[in-house]
């Protein structure tokens, strides 16, 4: 006989059907054994009569976890016992038989609520069991269903999936890398990837045209609720087009994710409103503002363009010692001017006034996305570069390759990243990404499950080179 799902046992009423899954709950009543058991699809409940003696044997050493298959008859409920609000509550298993496929201890703690009431270290150090419980399956399961949709929507409009490295080079126009010790090349090291910019601005000099992925990107930085060390992107990019092209797309993405795999929920306004990064300020005092016209409604969606930020930024005094400028980018140094500001970046003049042809889209006082039509002509990027104060050298040593390529004859181009991990945080009212991640790291960047960061052996780091000094020494 061959296993079907639970959710299917509906249409098969009357028959006899083999499932497998876990035993959620047990209960036994004497004359009658209750077992709740659960797959990937749902959840039925069955009975075991006395008269099936070797089940009822089996039944009575059964504990919650056990793995089971289980061989059974789908019968109607009496119309009293009958609970409409419970996946199969009309239906009944009756058990013939049970093979136990593998037992499991007691789990340390209840995962049949939602875990909100549980420490997050105790969930996060058992996330396998953690996994199970209802609330994570659904985040889980239904952040497969919206990467599936965007991946189809976007193949639609013929954009194609591209990997980039996960090994590459360390440059100094971002936040603080993870680096990685090149053992076939002692004192130098590669870079997790902050995010996939130089590269897929390199596949639309490839004439790709358009190309996204789901990137993971690293940054070694403090972590918070909406933030770790290692995140998910949707990167995306376009060549031959304008602001307005790569706004209006994501837009249309976003809405269709909402109506589709959402429809409970509602999206506040259609278009999108547009505020300048100045009027934000004013305004909201920030340039994520939570514009929702009632703050207390878990289902409502308030998404807005933020767009016109400025360029640059004064900045501090810098450590950088391949860097002595005054300024520095506000979202990163791949950007393009609004075109009636294009001159004063060649000039360099009024640099506190050039406006980027830069774009954030924001969701309940979130960031949830940033873009750009960038800069696709070298001698524009470079100017950028020497604006921030880096050297001929140092921008020829750390950029040459991007330089080199937009001088290859690359199109006008420009893209966007979803943080993909925070959207799902606000479609599923969760309170931090760690909801919405299948493994993740606590806030202080650790992997409890894993027991990472760890110490390595000396031979590894022999092997490397490496000597490892006090911190402070």
């Amino acid at each position: 006989m061959k296993r079907i799902y639970i959710k299917n046992l509906l249409i098969e009423s009357g028959k006899e059907v083999l499932i497998a899954g876990w035993i959620s709950v047990r209960r036994d009543q004497g004359k009658l054994i209750f077992l709740d058991i659960r797959d990937m699809t749902g959840k039925v409940q069955g009975v075991v009569l006395p008269n099936h003696e070797e089940a009822a044997l089996v039944a009575k050493e059964i504990r919650p976890e056990w793995v089971v298959e289980v061989r059974g008859i789908v019968n109607k409920r009496p119309e009293k016992n009958v609970n409409t609000e419970e996946q199969n509550g009309n239906i009944e298993l009756e058990i013939l038989s049970i093979e136990v496929l593998n037992e499991a201890s007691t789990p340390g703690f209840d995962i049949d609520s939602d875990g909100k009431e549980i420490n997050d270290e105790v969930r996060l150090s058992k996330r396998f069991l953690d996994l199970r419980r209802p609330r994570m399956q659904h985040n889980i399961r239904m952040r497969h269903e919206v990467a599936q949709l965007i991946r189809n929507k976007l193949s639609e409009n013929n954009f194609i999936e591209v990997e980039t490295p996960y090994l590459t080079k360390s440059t100094p126009e971002g936040a603080r890398d993870y680096i990685v010790p090149a053992r076939l090349h002692p004192g130098k090291f590669y870079a997790l990837p902050q995010s996939p910019q130089q590269y897929k601005q390199l596949l639309m000099a490839s004439g790709i045209e358009k190309y996204f992925q789901f990137a993971r990107c690293m940054r070694d930085e403090d972590t918070r609720g909406d933030r770790q060390p290692e995140f998910t992107q949707l990167d995306l990019e376009m060549s031959f087009v304008s602001e307005e092209d790569v706004i209006s797309l994501n837009e249309k993405l976003l809405i269709e994710i909402v109506t589709t795999l959402y429809p409970e929920k509602k999206i506040q306004s259609i278009p999108f409103p547009r505020i300048t990064y100045k009027e934000a300020m004013e305004k909201y005092g920030s340039d994520s503002p939570d514009i929702r016209s009632d703050k207390n409604d878990p289902n409502l969606l308030a998404f807005c363009w933020i767009i016109d930020f400025p360029f640059f930024e004064k900045t501090e005094k810098s450590t950088n010692l391949e860097k002595e400028g005054e300024w520095t980018f506000t979202h990163n140094p791949f950007s393009g001017t609004k075109p009636e500001h294009a001159e004063l970046l060649m000039k360099k003049e009024r640099i506190g006034e050039i406006v980027a042809a830069q774009y954030d889209i924001t969701l309940n006082g979130y960031e949830i996305g940033g873009g750009s039509i960038r800069n696709h002509k070298p001698e524009a990027l470079r100017k950028v570069f020497e604006i921030m104060g880096y050297s001929k050298d140092s921008i020829d040593g750390n950029f040459g390759h991007m330089l080199e390529a937009l001088g290859s004859g690359t199109p006008p181009h420009g893209g966007i990243a979803w943080g993909f991990d925070r959207l799902m945080m606000i479609l599923h009212n969760e309170p931090n990404i760690r909801e919405v991640i299948a493994f993740p790291k606590t806030g202080e960047g650790k992997d409890l499950l894993m027991d990472s960061p760890s110490e390595v052996s000396k031979k590894q780091l022999e092997d490397l080179g490496i000597i490892l000094k006090p911190k402070n020494a």
